[in-house]
């Protein structure tokens, strides 16, 4: 089995402490001295790795879509219907302690009016993430298509760009709030749409 080297360990460190800090503060409030002191590497080694800070913001989204997607992906390959999938996605948006949930995590609803005019480089890197994981959505739709647990909605690409929008809008609603209620309605209406008629269907 193969380990990663310290170097590498070094490195991630550094990319967790910095998303959970971000998550927390923004891009633009966490300073270089506080992500330091944080990750517990000296100015030296952050320049070792990343030669400014927004390149560290680059490699940060970077390695926070890639974990996104790898998540999505593990979604897909499970042995479920597609309505389950889908549920199990609007799932992950909610949490009650307001910890765990995407409301707390996700750096989209984070970050995306802050990097779009910062800077085009991140914003890229969010976009492209944001494209990667509604094509995955279209799939899981399209797999509720096919088994029946899912109703027609039109097409899956434009439908999963709608549902991922709806959620987004809902989240930034519930942050602002401090109310799960946005989210609530998100997934009874999501449920009502694209699921409640299938399932009845089905057990007719």
């Amino acid at each position: 089995m193969a380990y990663p080297r310290k170097a590498d360990q070094t490195r991630q460190k550094i990319l967790d402490t910095g998303r959970h800090l971000v998550v927390a503060k923004g891009f633009g409030g966490v300073g270089l001295s506080e992500l330091l002191k944080e990750s517990g590497v000296p100015k030296g080694s952050f320049y070792y790795y990343f030669p400014s800070k927004e390149a560290f913001g680059h490699a940060m989204l970077r390695d926070y879509v890639v974990d996104y997607l790898a998540r999505m992906d593990a979604l897909i390959e499970r042995d479920l219907t597609g309505a389950d999938k889908l549920i199990a996605f609007c799932a992950a948006w909610m949490d009650d302690e307001r910890q765990a949930g995407l409301v707390s995590t996700c750096l989209v609803v984070k970050l995306a009016a802050e990097v779009a005019d910062l800077s085009n480089d991140l914003r890229q890197v969010l976009d492209e993430g944001v494209n990667a994981l509604i094509a995955r959505l279209a799939t899981i739709l399209r797999e509720g298509l096919n088994d029946g647990s899912v109703m027609s909605h039109g097409d899956p690409d434009a439908a999963a760009r709608g549902l991922y929008a709806q959620w987004l809008g809902a989240a930034i609603l519930s942050k602002l709030s401090q109310d799960q209620a946005p989210l609530e309605r998100t997934l009874n209406d999501t449920k009502a749409r694209l699921i409640s008629g299938a399932q009845k269907g089905k057990d007719q």
